[in-house]
């Protein structure tokens, strides 16, 4: 029987077990393998940005990859290790917040891309930002499937743009600045975490709700 998340995250909030969540994206290489993590902590409530940390893979980075240019290394927090080293310290940063719910725009990439974090409950932000039903800001004109998703222009770039009102907005492509962007589109469409149960990553053991379109 599907959990009530509405009821488990009430109790759990009463009972000051978690009221925080976090935003998380990744950048591929050439070969398909992470070479930057960025993550987001927000709070559950006002989904403002409380903290974030940004660490990039080597030596997976040095293979190189369409989005090479935004990795900034130099850039002021970004912390450079192996795989290992940089899951251990971001799940431990975590910890600290007590994070059990992980957010991300096409979940299902970020998720497959980081099988060590499968312990966290996993949502899709697109789930909502692309549908019809739930994002008042798509025109009454756009082309939709029968579902209400979108059939074309639902990436990051698109959402926001539609979002903000902003036709110059640019997707940067790393791995931080899209976390953050990605807790925006949070923030405008107006949900509340709750709210966010149908957008849930099931195992690959179990039946998914929905199909997942590829990452754009």
């Amino acid at each position: 029987m599907k959990p009530n998340y509405a009821v488990l995250y009430q109790t759990m909030k009463d009972e000051g077990i978690m009221d925080k969540f976090a935003v998380i994206d990744t950048e591929t290489n050439w070969n398909d393998e992470v070479m930057s993590i960025g993550v987001v902590v927000a709070d559950f409530e006002s989904k403002k940005k409380i903290d974030s940390v940004y660490y990039i893979i080597d030596p997976e980075y040095r293979v190189g990859g369409i989005y090479s240019s935004e990795l900034r290394p130099d850039g002021k927090g970004a912390c450079i290790g192996c795989r290992k080293q940089a899951l251990k310290e971001i799940k431990q940063w975590l910890d600290t917040y007590k994070v059990r719910k992980l957010f991300a725009y096409n979940a299902s990439f970020d998720k497959n891309h980081l099988p060590e974090y499968s312990e966290y409950e996993w949502y899709d932000i697109m789930r909502l930002a692309a549908y019809r039903q739930y994002n008042k800001f798509i025109p009454g004109s756009a082309d939709c499937y029968k579902t209400g998703r979108l059939k074309r222009g639902y990436g990051v770039e698109h959402i926001l743009r539609m979002l903000r009102g902003d036709g110059q907005y640019r997707e940067t492509h790393n791995a931080v600045t899209d976390a953050e962007d990605e807790l925006q589109i949070m923030q405008l469409l107006g949900y509340g975490i709750s709210e966010y149960d149908i957008a849930v990553i099931q195992d690959k053991k179990m039946k998914c709700c929905c199909k997942r379109p590829s990452r754009l």
